[in-house]
């Protein structure tokens, strides 16, 4: 594939994400609600406050804002927000859940491929930035990690949460087994990883029930960190949350919040701008 046709494919997957994100806005607010479903309350949302250890007072940015869960926690510890999505439907959705914070969530049409629309946000801005699930459907990062060391203030840092590149991505299959070992029966709950490197642009479902698949973008671990590494980040914070087994689902059983309590369905790393 030439460089031109690799980047029509990229805006053609960039346009359908959008698009798809625009049908599936209602479903997802409805799952998603005022505070999160039990991933985004439970490991996500706590990672992320821990590597961002927010101030009051502080101006962050948020890629990727969805419904707006993260950017109204951010609210809540005292921080101004400004909060993007490239999906005009998800941040309909999100000012509407937003009401009392209002004066604190500045919500923004801004679609995180393009470095233009980035900076217009304001250059030297922010103390920190952060995007909470959302990289893995990006279609491509170098613009926002571009973006991203023009927008932060000298030392500000990056905080990203991801489906964990290892354990939870377009290569993944959840098992259960079954054996009887010496007249116990022993059920054994394990992820097996089909494809790792070569993982490419896929479609997927957030949620069970969104009216239509999304692309996934899985990158490999070094293929992510390069990626900012590339662009002046330094790694200085990592964590990998799992699901406590004292948290049950009542669901599925092959569902994260279930039986998986040794493998991690989560990436978070903090990147600081050198």
């Amino acid at each position: 594939m030439n460089p031109e046709q690799g980047n029509h494919d990229l805006l053609a997957m960039n346009q359908a994400t959008r698009d798809a994100w625009n049908q599936n806005a209602e479903v997802w607010d409805q799952t998603q609600g005022d505070d999160g479903n039990s991933m985004q309350r439970l490991l996500v949302n706590p990672a992320a406050e821990r590597l961002l250890d927010v101030r009051p007072g502080q101006t962050i940015l948020e890629i990727a804002c969805g419904n707006g869960v993260f950017s109204r926690r951010l609210a809540q510890l005292g921080a101004q927000v400004v909060a993007t999505d490239f999906s005009e439907q998800l941040l309909e959705r999100a000012r509407a859940r937003s009401a009392e914070h209002a004066g604190q969530i500045d919500y923004r049409l801004a679609d995180a491929t393009s470095q233009e629309q980035l900076l217009a946000l304001g250059r030297g801005r922010f103390d920190a930035a952060v995007a909470n699930m959302a990289l893995m459907d990006i279609a491509t990062l170098e613009p926002l990690l571009a973006a991203l060391g023009h927008l932060l203030k000298p030392g500000g840092h990056f905080v990203f949460t991801v489906c964990h590149p290892c354990f939870n991505s377009g290569g993944q299959h959840m098992l259960v087994e079954q054996e009887d070992r010496e007249g116990e029966v022993v059920i054994t709950y394990a992820v097996k990883i089909a494809q790792y490197l070569g993982l490419g642009p896929h479609k997927g479902l957030a949620v069970i029930g969104q009216p239509v698949p999304q692309y996934y973008f899985d990158r490999p671990l070094h293929v992510l960190f390069n990626s900012f590494f590339r662009a002046g980040f330094a790694l200085d914070g990592l964590e990998e949350p799992a699901f406590d087994p004292g948290e049950q689902s009542g669901r599925r059983a092959l569902s994260w919040n279930g039986n998986f309590h040794e493998i991690p369905p989560v990436l978070a790393a903090r990147m600081r701008l050198l």
